[in-house]
């Protein structure tokens, strides 16, 4: 069944996106990104390493790049987010004069050199940074938008808090450079106009006192880019990883531009404390860690700034319960904000990883023959945040989503009596609920709970509308009482997808279990 579902969810996106009616370039208004028109675009992207040895997009021996590019697409993604290596910019000699073919074999991947010379043999002999250029162009041809985002400055694997290049001042983190290589890199592709953002470094980090070198030099690297290419997006991360933007609040960043700035965030589940979603039952922890993420960033968008959640992800192979619960607390919050993000990643493999040929990438939603989709379940999580809720331009509809299975609760229209099921969030029907009334209303028809556990929910007209609770630290247990005193809450019966009522769980201090098929976000 879940199969079927995302053949549907590809289907419908490569045709609901607006990724070739965009008019760009791209700017800010208020905390959304906007078109020229003024109109939301939403950026749903994924991210696809360019940063590693040999310095090449990663899956170019697997596959024409045409057919990754339209596998992204498919996929429902309508951006990517392009890593690269300040080396690329600021060293003549591995941009102009190494080609793609020399740069594989003189890391002895001679295998991926005969890969690249029968699926891209275009791109085979041309030098590093022309082949980069050929993949921008051809997302672009895909009407798919690009960010530019520089992860590190030697092509290598990034990232640790050891590293030489962690932070500005580092043996190989110069600032001058790193401002001057931003700038050439912003004018190179100033007349590209699917190339929509740069993001300026990934993942500071160090032991440093960083905020105030933070201030001193980010600023720089941002002017030298709005005056490279005043047309793209200016994408600025914070520290720690990336995880902390909270030196923001009581400190103004200062440039000569307004409405090109955005600043982004990463989450993963390793992102605190350890083992914290093993160690703790999920819906207090879900809701700790989102106050501590709205804390250190998400404030950002109250202020009026846009944010991108520019990584996140978990293994797809579905053994890591830490990652399994982290992701159904981050599609919750990513869709009660209407975040843009860029998941972490599309790689199947990786050409050179750490020493490591073809090491298999278990967070990247292709697998390692850049063909086929990992986990398709996976996929259809993330097809829940894959489209706007509400921004400029849009009419706001309001949805319940189910964070597991990334659906919306709507009316099942077939059988006798109306029922809730689950269903592509952008087929669904407009909710309301108002947590002072209480009442669950899906299209003029109100939710009718049964007085017996394991029953579907029903649909009324109003006669008998029943009330409805959100309990639990996460708020996303809708639960009631029977006309004995028992407490039940909406569930999903994962044979159809059809909405009944269960005794509620999870709510005690059990870290050993799992609320998710109980968990409905209110949008």
């Amino acid at each position: 069944m879940a199969r079927s579902i995302c053949l549907c969810i590809f289907l419908l996106f490569i045709t609901w996106i607006p990724i070739l009616s965009t008019s760009f370039p791209l700017s800010t208004k208020t905390r959304w990104i906007v078109d020229e028109k003024g109109q939301r675009v939403k950026l749903a992207c994924v991210n696809w390493p360019a940063h590693l040895q040999p310095a090449v997009a990663e899956g170019l021996s697997k596959q024409p790049l045409d057919s990754i590019s339209k596998k992204i697409v498919s996929m429902g993604f309508n951006c990517v987010r392009l890593t690269w290596p300040l080396d690329l910019m600021t060293n003549d000699t591995l941009a102009r004069k190494i080609t793609v073919k020399q740069s594989f074999e003189s890391l002895n991947l001679f295998d991926d050199a005969l890969g690249i010379q029968i699926h891209n043999p275009k791109i085979l002999n041309l030098p590093i940074f022309n082949a980069f250029q050929e993949v921008v162009s051809n997302l672009g041809q895909n009407g798919l938008m690009v960010i530019l985002d520089n992860h590190l400055t030697y092509p290598g694997w990034c990232c640790s808090d050891n590293d030489l290049d962690a932070f500005f001042g580092y043996p190989n983190f110069d600032p001058v450079i790193w401002a001057k290589g931003l700038g050439k890199m912003a004018t190179l592709f100033r007349n590209v106009t699917n190339v929509i953002g740069m993001s300026l470094r990934n993942e500071p980090r160090g032991t440093r006192d960083y905020p105030d070198l933070w201030f001193r030099f980010m600023p720089k690297g941002a002017e030298a880019v709005h005056a490279a290419n005043p047309e793209v997006l200016v994408i600025l991360s914070g520290i720690d990883f990336d995880t902390n933007l909270s030196f923001l609040r009581d400190r103004f960043f200062n440039v000569s531009f307004t409405d090109k700035l955005v600043f982004e965030q990463h989450w993963y589940s390793f992102s605190h404390e350890g083992g914290a979603w093993v160690k703790h039952n999920s819906n207090d922890i879900c809701a700790k860690i989102i106050g501590e993420v709205n804390h250190n960033g998400g404030f950002l968008l109250d202020r009026g700034f846009p944010l991108i959640l520019s990584e996140f992800g978990t293994d797809e192979r579905g053994v890591d319960v830490s990652g399994n619960r982290y992701m159904n607390c981050l599609v919750a919050w990513a869709a009660e904000k209407d975040l843009d993000w860029a998941v972490w990643a599309l790689t199947g493999d990786y050409y050179l990883r750490t020493g490591t040929k073809h090491m298999v990438e278990t967070y990247g939603v292709l697998d390692a023959t850049w063909k086929n989709v990992r986990n398709s379940t996976y996929l259809q999580k993330l097809s829940g945040i894959q489209h706007p809720f509400r921004g400029p331009g849009l009419q706001e509809k309001k949805l319940i989503l189910h964070p597991h299975t990334g659906l919306c609760v709507t009316n099942n229209h077939s059988g006798n009596v109306p029922t809730l099921r689950l269903e592509l969030c952008t087929k669904s029907e407009s909710s309301t609920f108002n947590p002072k009334e209480g009442i669950l209303w899906i299209n003029k028809m109100c939710v009718e709970t049964p007085d017996v556990a394991g029953q579907k929910v029903k649909l009324g007209v109003g006669t008998k509308c029943s009330k409805l609770g959100q309990i639990s630290a996460t708020k996303m247990h809708l639960s009631f009482k029977t006309s004995n005193g028992l407490l039940l809450c909406l569930d999903v019966d994962e044979r159809d997808n059809s909405i009944v009522a269960n005794p509620c769980k999870c709510l005690t201090k059990d870290a050993s279990c799992d609320p998710a098929s109980q968990w409905f976000k209110v949008l």
